[in-house]
Order: structure tokens, then sequence, then C-alpha cells
């Protein structure tokens, strides 16, 4: 199989191929960078592209290979793997532009983020940085400074956000892998619009160090991929505490490496799962509805529908979190460079700056009693299941979508059933399903108690080798693998 063909595969079988010496790691780079340079002009995925860093990194791959005769390669699951990164993370030598343009006149960052290290150190390849909403706070990536990231399967659609640019790299076969950060739902969004695989790990499992924030007390950082398996192995090389030498993430819970890849295999018998009602009905379309029902009776749960109670105060409280935190953190450029800010975040950072403090305060309490009263859920059930978005993608440019006669801006609103579940720290994977609109993929979020990764992704695996779920490449115009 040529480089190009591998390309369109699971990050584990590329791995596979560079291990047993059947494609090189710069042959499969070359074929990333190829194909990123044929379909970008056509997706906007990428910011930067990293050839000649990749491209040396992958030769010491090739190297090593060969002095070493293979020794020691089956401890990098990810080896000589092309990845790419929502460019809120660190890369060294670069300004952290956050899809700003404000931080284009930053002090370049001096080290890669934890993440970002951690993979390489796993043997995947870094090959560029993504577009995504201006400082994280948008569902679309109609990103005004470098222009909107489309869709794959439909390049007339946003592919969501904020983390749209590593939807649409996944999606369009540029990288198998990438990572994003979900706040309010921008991981599970863009993945649930493209037809990929998205994965929130539980807030504070991975460290967030390297990152440029948008709201510390509710972010998250996590990865995109076009199957679990391949999300399991990211997530299992991107684990464990930081080094108590260096600068830490205060929201990192300093807990050891629960690795999950081989329980994969394991199935769902005996996992207690249910279906969201209620909040999570009302506010999605048939087709999102659909989706939901297809993954709820591969799993033998549609008959299980349960109720979170909270739900909307839930969300409240994360909407005025996120507006108080967010604008505090760029209170100063609002003053002196308001004019550079997109206008809809502008806008939405200055309202969070006249918020009042006790409302914020309130926030926070009213948070925190809804996850004690779902955590009491989670004493009856394992897994629960519901639309990852409202729909599938809606068209750039459009304002507003309608859900049983009601009409809401797009903006804010493509969050609107992953932002209660994120408010909360839970663990979730959006899925992807197919056919449950005519054109598009929905994803279907699968959520577990908090530290449960490991039945999440064993739900997501199964679900996979069902043929419930999956992630095709995106056919697009100069994307013919070689």
């Amino acid at each position: 199989m040529t480089a190009g063909l591998l390309l369109a595969e699971d990050a584990w079988a590329m791995a596979d191929a560079v291990r047993g010496k059947a494609v090189s790691a710069t042959a499969l780079v070359q074929a990333s960078l190829a194909r990123i340079a044929a379909t970008d002009p056509h997706v906007n995925a990428f910011t930067g592209v990293l050839a000649e860093r990749a491209l040396r990194r992958a030769g010491q791959i090739d190297a090593s290979l060969v002095s070493t005769h293979g020794e020691r390669t089956r401890e990098l699951p990810l080896l000589g793997v092309p990845f790419a990164v929502k460019n809120l993370f660190d890369i060294a030598g670069l300004p952290t532009l956050a899809g700003s343009k404000i931080e284009c006149d930053s002090t370049p960052a001096r080290a890669d983020g934890v993440l970002v290290r951690r993979l390489e150190r796993a043997g995947a390849v870094l090959v560029g940085a993504l577009n995504m909403d201006e400082y994280a706070y948008g569902f679309t990536t109609e990103n005004s400074h470098v222009g909107a990231t489309r869709n794959p399967h439909d390049t007339s659609r946003i592919a969501g956000g904020s983390s749209g640019g590593s939807g649409a790299a996944v999606a369009a076969g540029q990288v198998p892998l990438a990572l994003g950060s979900d706040t309010n739902g921008s991981i599970r969004v863009p993945a649930s619009l493209c037809g990929v695989f998205g994965f929130k790990p539980t807030f504070g499992r991975l460290p967030r160090t390297g990152s440029y924030p948008f709201v510390s007390s509710l972010d998250h950082l996590g990865p995109f991929a076009r199957s679990a398996r391949d999300l399991a192995l990211a997530y299992d090389a991107m684990q464990g505490p930081e080094d108590a030498s260096g600068p830490r993430d205060p929201g990192c819970a300093q807990r050891a490496v629960e690795a999950v890849s081989a329980g994969l295999a394991h199935g769902v018998r005996g996992l207690r799962i249910g279906v969201l009602g209620g909040y999570f009905r009302e506010r999605a379309m048939p087709e999102a509805l659909a989706a939901v029902d297809r993954v709820a009776d591969a799993l033998g749960a549609r008959a299980t529908s349960i109720e979170l109670p909270m739900v909307e105060a839930g969300r409240a409280a994360a909407f005025l979190i996120t507006n108080a935190e967010g604008a505090a953190l760029h209170l100063d450029d609002l003053r002196r460079r308001a004019h550079d800010f997109e206008p809809l975040s502008r806008d939405r950072f200055l309202a969070g700056a006249l918020l009042p403090a006790a409302w914020v305060a309130r926030a926070q309490r009213v948070r925190r009693a809804y996850a004690e009263a779902v955590a009491r859920v989670f004493e009856h059930c394992d897994i629960l299941l519901a639309a990852a978005t409202p729909g599938a993608a809606t068209p750039i440019g459009a304002e507003t979508f309608e859900i049983n006669g009601q009409r809401l801006p797009v903006r804010p609103n493509m969050g609107l059933l992953t932002q209660p579940i994120s408010c909360i720290g839970l663990p979730v994977c959006a899925v992807p399903v197919w056919g449950a609109h005519a054109r598009l993929p929905i994803g279907v979020q699968v959520i577990g108690a908090p530290w449960r990764e490991d039945l999440v992704l064993r739900v997501a695996a199964a679900l996979e080798a069902a043929g419930v779920v999956q992630a095709p490449v995106a056919s697009l115009p100069g994307g013919k693998p070689a």
C-alpha cells in the first residue's frame, strides 16, 4: 500500500506500517503534506503547515528504525503518524494565535505544549496548526481574520467550532489525529458536524499547560480521530501528572495513568445505558433524534429514558461563567484594541465584563449543585446518550436555525446539547452517525461518570465494530490518494 492510500487508514494501521517498514515515516508525512496542499484550498483547516519541522522529525524516526533495528518501537504506539493541533496549542518558535489577530504580535512560544510533546514522545509527527473561532468563543469556525473552515463533506456548510479546523482536517484525510479544546462543546460539535470521533475526557484529566486559555474553570483538551482505537491510543499517550519541576496546570488532577486501549474489546455487556430525554429531546431536530435512536437500539437502551435534573440551570450557569471569565482574560485588550477583535466575540466579551460578580458566584454554586444532582443519576446508570448537535451542519453564513418551531441563533446554540455536559466536566465521546440526515453526519454523545473514560471509549468501540458509527474520509477535489 502506498503512503497516500495508507493516509486514509487509521493511525494505528499507519504506525504498524512504519514499524514493519512497509512505509517510511518520511513517506507518510510527505503524503500528509501533499494532501493538505491539494485539499486545504477547499477546506481552510490549516493556519500554518510545518513541513520542514515535520520532515526533519520523520527523518529522525526513520534513522532510528535503521540504527536500532526496530527495538522498543512497541513503546511508540503512534510511530510516524502525522497530527495537527488547534492553533491555541503552543508550538515552539511560533506565536500562539488562538484564532485572533491580536496574538500575531505575541512572543513566539519557547516550547511545545505538554500534550504536543507527549504525542511526539509516542512517535507522532506534528505537521501544522489549525483554524478555530477567535479565542475559542464560537461554534462555527467562521473566523473573520483567516476565513471560515468549510465542512469537508459539503464545503458550503460549517465545520462547527470552536475546534473546526481540527474536525475538518481529520474528516478531510489530511491527518488521522488532531487536538482541540472543549469548553462548552468545541470538540464534540465539530466532531458531530464533520463526521469524526471526538473525545473530551473528564475535567482535569489532561494537563492544559502550553495552551491558550478561554475559561480556566471549564476548559478541557482532547483528540479527534477516525476511530475509537485511535482516540484511545492518543488519550493514553497524553495521560499522566505533570512534571513538578516546570509550569503546571492548577486544574489538572494529579492522577496516575489509567490506560484504556487494552480494554476496548470488552464490549458493553453489563453496562447500564440510558437515553437522555426532556431537555435533550426537546432541543433536537428529527434527524438528530434518529441518530440517537439508532445508537440506543444498537445498545439495547432505547426504552431507558432518563432526565437530568437542573439541566437548564446548569447551562445558564455555564453561560455566565464563560462570559465572565472570558471577558476578564481579555479586558486589557478590550480597552486598548477593541477594533482588532471579531465583532461578535468583542460584543460578548464586553457584555461579560459588565456582569455583576454576585451573578458569577451564584452560577458557580448552581454548577456545584447540578454536578451533585447528576452524580446521583450515575448511581443507577453507567452511560448516557444524547445528540451532540441539534442537527446537521448549517450553511456558512446562516444566522439561525429552527427547532420545534423556535428560531435560534446558530453561533451560541449549536452547543446547546453539549454545554450542560462539559459544565460539570463529564467524559464524553462524540460518535459519528450517517444516514439519519440525507447527506450529512450527526454525532451522538456517549457520556460517562467522572474518570470513566474507559467505559465511554468501550461503548464507542463497540458501536464502531457493529458498523453503527463510522468516520469515512471526505471526497474532495484534488484529494485522490496517490
